[in-house]
């Protein structure tokens, strides 16, 4: 992960053409852009046509960022700008409300390790799928790489810093819930259980 003095660097030079200096802030950010597009919920042509235009706008905003060592942060928010734009246009609703409240779990770091490193992370990932838009974006973007800062998080989703710790909660209680339910929907789906779990759009 690039310290801001570092990144900041980065930007200088790329911005003076050091192509090396590009490659190495395309290597570094490029896994942030991805999680913020996959957290509002766009995928495959969609998403490789924003993350581009993000790119596009870097490429023409880079020689003159105010704070070129919060360059993730920009990236962030432009990408989130651009999905937004894309929902828009093709008349889909753009989730801006917070989740409803819910006690915060106690194991709220352990769920977030869980998020990024988990030999079952394809269960997880469809638990996800099932939660709230706006806390897949949170949680997407908490595990995200590389790390952002709470700042960053906040300039990204456009809400107060003080905002994501108590939503943080309340989205990994929906997290912790939705992967309780998968997991006794498929012990009912197992060999010798009582249940059923039938594929979307089966009989």
């Amino acid at each position: 992960m690039l310290q801001p003095e570092e990144a900041r660097l980065y930007v200088l030079a790329a911005a003076g053409g050091d192509r090396a200096a590009w490659d190495r802030l395309v290597e570094e950010y490029s896994g942030l852009v991805w999680s913020v597009i996959r957290g509002c919920g766009l995928f495959g042509a969609e998403a490789a046509d924003v993350s581009q235009t993000v790119w596009l706008r870097f490429v023409e905003h880079i020689d003159r960022l105010r704070q070129a060592e919060r360059a993730g942060a920009w990236l962030a928010t432009t990408a989130r700008h651009e999905c937004f734009r894309v929902l828009r246009r093709s008349g889909r609703q753009v989730v801006t409300a917070e989740v409803p409240e819910v006690a915060a779990p106690d194991d709220a770091d352990a769920v977030i390790e869980a998020l990024a490193t988990a030999a079952d992370r394809g269960a997880i990932l469809v638990a996800l799928g099932r939660i709230p838009p706006r806390c897949q974006e949170l949680l997407r973007l908490m595990t995200a790489e590389p790390p952002l800062t709470y700042d960053d998080i906040a300039l990204s989703m456009d809400v107060p810093r003080g905002w994501i710790g108590p939503t943080r909660g309340r989205c990994l209680n929906h997290l912790r819930r939705a992967l309780a339910e998968d997991a006794a929907a498929d012990r009912g789906a197992s060999p010798g259980g009582s249940g059923i779990r039938h594929a979307p759009g089966g009989s």
